[in-house]
């Protein structure tokens, strides 16, 4: 079954320094879907734990099972315009709408 519209929490303002997590489910596709979120229309790159993610300055875990995108301590470089896609690979990947994060 191909997931339908996901619904994505995200909040609209957030302090500097404090945890915050944006997440983002669908319920219908089967087999359950990944979610990838997008910052300003860009793909976030999942932690690895290969270094790459330290050079990149990432600050955020993102969980594609679950949906979660976590940020230990946001910074004012976190602000932007989120918005999440879900897809198990069954008909289109399906995105909800963007929603603008102010740290």
């Amino acid at each position: 079954v191909a997931p339908t519209t996901p619904v994505c929490e995200v909040p609209s303002s957030a302090m500097t320094g404090t945890v915050v997590q944006l997440s983002c489910k669908e319920t219908e596709g089967s087999p359950p879907s990944e979610y990838q979120w997008y910052k300003n229309g860009v793909a976030l790159l999942e932690k690895t734990g290969t270094g790459n993610a330290k050079a990149a300055n990432i600050t955020y875990t993102m969980n594609k099972k679950s949906g979660t995108l976590l940020f230990n301590t946001v910074t004012k470089n976190d602000t932007g315009e989120y918005f999440c896609e879900a897809s198990n690979g069954i008909g289109l990947s399906q995105k909800c709408s963007v929603k603008r994060m102010q740290v």
